[in-house]
């Protein structure tokens, strides 16, 4: 695969980088070793590092040698997953029940390779603001960045982000205009039934009869109330009830994961999904509660950008293994929230092969470091394209 020279001199030092990181891997909103070493290689290779931004993120700012007022954001996530590992790696992670399972170590790597090399270089006319963010796995750390004022502070023309994908060749890209990953919500249901002696159930109203039949009237929307060629998924996850075998507990708690396509379906399944619980708690007599929580918007792509990063990634890899109709990924996120504030895109790179089959979030996935000098010179192109000298 074509890498640019320089970046292929420092693939030895991404990979250690990378290998480090995942050795000492750290929580969302917990990355203080991660941020740090991010912030010093930054500042050692001559940038602006701003600390602190939406908790523990990090921004390096690098000025070409032109006076061109065009510039360029791009992101990598630095938070692990909390889960034990068992790749049984010499870099294993040392901190029990956690690891980076996702490959957000192999995307800073990327990232910081690339700045190493613009760095150096600087064949650009214009600003690159390098995103360093914090706690991508679930709790919002791109929404907490620009809530943080991110875009304000570091304006930005375009914004971009990448993800390794281990179930698609290693060194392809994969991607597609508007929504290329769902959004995510969930839900918290609480039924308040009434408890008694499992030998007289009559005198009962029995939670957990409740609990199947709306697990049952909750699929319904899936099958029967949206179109069958939308992408919806609706899972219930928990469901937790009961102290003893001879004992008709009084609640249940049951708590879903909801994912749609489209902001207007999404807002559709919320209403219906809510609209259900209430006809079946009047239906058994008892009361359900529901907290319905929007976690991550749909990840939608701007048409622009995709063609701008498609251009970059063709030149890199060959039109032949850059596949522009990726299919919508029913995963989630949240570099959707900085698509809402600013235009750019979001592209996958493949990492599959003989020695990486594992995919993310599994315990015996390990990112693919064959891959790290891809990823660094598609944004190294990126910004020398995209910003070029006069």
């Amino acid at each position: 695969m074509p890498v640019l020279s320089r970046i292929a001199e420092i693939q030895e030092d991404m990979q250690t980088w990378r290998r480090d990181i995942h050795k000492h891997p750290e929580l969302g909103f917990e990355e203080i070793r991660t941020a740090q070493i991010v912030a010093d290689k930054l500042r050692d290779w001559g940038m602006d590092v701003h600390e602190g931004i939406g908790k523990t993120g990090v921004v390096g700012v690098l000025k070409g040698k032109g006076d061109s007022t065009r510039t360029i954001g791009i992101r990598a996530d630095m938070d692990a997953l909390p889960l034990q590992e068992m790749t049984g790696v010499e870099h294993q992670s040392i901190h029990d029940g956690k690891m980076h399972a996702c490959g957000h170590d192999g995307h800073t790597a990327i990232l910081l390779g690339a700045a190493k090399y613009l760095s150096e270089t600087r064949n650009f006319d214009g600003t690159v603001n390098f995103i360093f963010q914090p706690a991508e796995e679930g709790l919002g750390g791109g929404d907490a960045m620009v809530k943080d004022g991110l875009f304000r502070r570091f304006p930005c023309d375009g914004v971009y982000g990448l993800h390794n994908m281990p179930d698609t060749p290693r060194g392809t890209f994969h991607i597609k205009k508007g929504c290329l990953m769902a959004s995510a919500d969930t839900a918290k249901i609480k039924i308040r039934a009434k408890g008694g002696h499992a030998a007289h159930p009559h005198r009962a109203v029995d939670p957990i009869k409740v609990g199947v039949q709306l697990y049952v009237a909750l699929q319904t929307i899936v099958s029967r109330n949206v179109s069958p060629v939308d992408n919806v998924v609706i899972s219930i996850c928990e469901f937790h009830a009961g102290t003893a075998m001879n004992v008709i507990p009084h609640d249940a708690e049951l708590s879903a994961s909801i994912r749609t396509a489209t902001p207007e379906i999404r807002d559709y399944v919320e209403k219906r999904f809510k609209e259900i619980c209430a006809g079946v708690a009047s239906t058994f007599n008892v009361d359900i509660e529901v907290d319905y929580q929007r976690i991550f918007p749909c990840t939608i792509n701007h048409d622009k950008e995709v063609d701008t990063i498609v251009r970059i990634a063709e030149d890199l890899v060959g039109a032949e293994n850059v596949n522009t109709d990726a299919p919508v990924r029913m995963g989630s996120e949240d570099f959707s929230f900085m698509l809402e504030a600013c235009p750019g895109a979001y592209i996958f790179l493949g990492a599959g092969d003989e020695d990486h089959r594992f995919h993310v979030h599994h315990p015996e996935y390990d990112f693919n470091d064959g891959i790290l000098g891809i990823g660094a010179s598609l944004w190294a192109r990126l910004v020398e394209t995209e910003l070029p000298l006069k």
